[in-house]
């Protein structure tokens, strides 16, 4: 399976050993989505449009109220770079 960029992106993000933090509204619904990087940097390029897709495909996950981390699926979805640890 092909993905996007803006995916790509986010995954490398992710497999680095970032998070997504979401904010949930009173009705539980997400309103806001944030992609926090492993050094605490908020990276830029992931809506809630890309995180539903990325969730959707099952690239990402979250467990016990944690923040969503990258999926063994997702890890293999992402193609490898240098300087992915």
């Amino acid at each position: 399976m092909d993905i996007s960029r803006a995916e790509q992106r986010i995954l490398h993000l992710l497999a680095q050993g970032g998070r997504i933090d979401i904010e949930k509204d009173d009705d539980r619904k997400i309103i806001t989505v944030a992609c926090i990087t492993r050094d605490g940097w908020r990276a830029g390029g992931l809506d809630l449009a890309l995180f539903r897709k990325l969730k959707r495909r099952r690239c990402i996950a979250s467990s016990g109220g944690r923040p969503y981390r990258i999926t063994q699926r997702g890890l293999v979805l992402v193609r490898s770079q240098q300087d992915n640890q």
